[in-house]
């Protein structure tokens, strides 16, 4: 078995791993260009506990939460480059806007969202305090940017190409 799992295989996983004393942390995201800001928050996120889980959102999903344009990098992709870090445990798909109903079936013991979120605003919250839970809010690296990333990269292609079309001229 690799790190990419179903759902089901997940939620038996985390239970299994929780039954045995271990804490289970949990987040999620879309991942779209895995940047140094987004492997140090995972490494954070694995630092809180013993098994760390990350929800991907679908492509469908990303579409959904970020227009037409994105993602970038297809969904499979993306968890492949994720289960690739030392950090992460387990990595699974969801296609819903919001991973709500997988944490509520996880119900992590420590569920973990980026410092851009508001701790009233990070889906599950509810379930997994009601649960015995918490939730952590980790810091973002100052500079990195799924967003600035994207505009940079079409900057330059913009540059390119008013520099070659002078060329031509």
């Amino acid at each position: 078995m690799g790190k990419i799992i179903s759902q089901d295989e997940l939620v038996q996983l985390a239970a299994r791993d929780k039954r045995n004393g271990l804490q289970v942390v949990f987040t999620n995201g879309c991942f779209d260009l895995l940047h140094p800001g987004h492997v140090r928050c995972l490494a954070d996120a694995r630092g809180l506990g013993d098994v760390l889980i990350v929800a991907v959102n679908s492509d469908r999903s990303v579409r959904g939460n970020k227009g037409s344009e994105r993602p970038l990098v297809p969904q499979q992709d993306r968890a492949e480059v994720l289960a690739a870090l030392a950090s992460v445990d387990y990595v699974t798909i969801f296609d819903e806007p919001t991973p709500r109903e997988l944490i509520a079936r996880v119900l992590p013991n420590i569920l973990v969202k980026g410092a851009d979120w508001a701790l009233e605003q990070v889906a599950g919250r509810e379930e997994v305090e009601a649960a015995g839970g918490r939730v952590v809010s980790i810091p973002l690296a100052p500079g990195y940017s799924t967003t600035s990333l994207v505009l940079r990269i079409r900057n330059a292609v913009t540059t390119s190409e008013g520099a070659a079309s002078k060329r031509h001229n």
